[in-house]
């Protein structure tokens, strides 16, 4: 998926995001988030990889920032299972919220771009504009499908899919050969005991 990559970015952040600030189940250990004052180091390294120009966020601004991280995962999980109606839903009143409006933006000697802001006009509250922006233009593009929970067992991490053939279906390269691995000794099993 790179439909642009100014937008592929914000929605992997997006999912950073929620995977970094949302409790559950990773690689089949339970997953708390990080304490305060790590959870805004971590965030602003999220911020940093999804925009290079990003400034830091302080860290009450961090924290309010992953505060929004549970409501960016229910579009992921409306959408794993099956239900776009409702992630476009849950997307509609993240930006009816925030209520974002686009602005013209250049770094240095860079290009001028499109750039969103919020209303609060708040650094935390322009990411937060930002990342459901980048959302919702997947959710509404032929992308909605390649965004998702890990499939497998014991873990609900979320995840991005940017492969060129759009097969992706775990959060990380550990869940996939964790259950291709399972799925081996299934097969070797049951061939032993039909051959014994």
């Amino acid at each position: 998926m790179d439909f642009d990559s100014h937008n592929t970015a914000m929605v992997q952040g997006t999912a950073d995001l929620v995977n970094l600030a949302t409790p559950g189940l990773s690689r089949t250990r339970p997953y708390q988030p990080p304490p305060d004052g790590e959870l805004a180091e971590r965030t602003n390294a999220v911020l940093r990889t999804a925009d290079r120009h990003a400034s830091a966020l302080d860290e009450v601004q961090a924290v309010r920032l992953a505060a929004l991280a549970p409501r960016l995962r229910a579009v992921f999980e409306h959408l794993a299972a099956g239900d776009q109606d409702r992630a476009a839903g849950a997307a509609n009143a993240l930006l009816a919220d925030l209520r974002p409006f686009p602005v013209l933006e250049r770094h240095r000697d860079e290009p001028w771009h499109l750039y969103f802001r919020s209303t609060p006009g708040d650094e935390a509250s322009d990411w937060a504009a930002r990342l459901t922006l980048g959302l919702a233009t997947a959710l509404g593009s032929r992308f909605a499908s390649r965004l998702g929970l890990c499939s497998a067992p014991a873990c609900d991490r979320v995840y991005v899919d940017v492969s060129r053939n759009g097969t992706r279906r775990f959060c990380s390269t550990a869940c996939q050969n964790r259950v291709k691995s399972a799925a081996h000794r299934a097969r070797a099993q049951g061939a032993e005991q039909q051959g014994g």
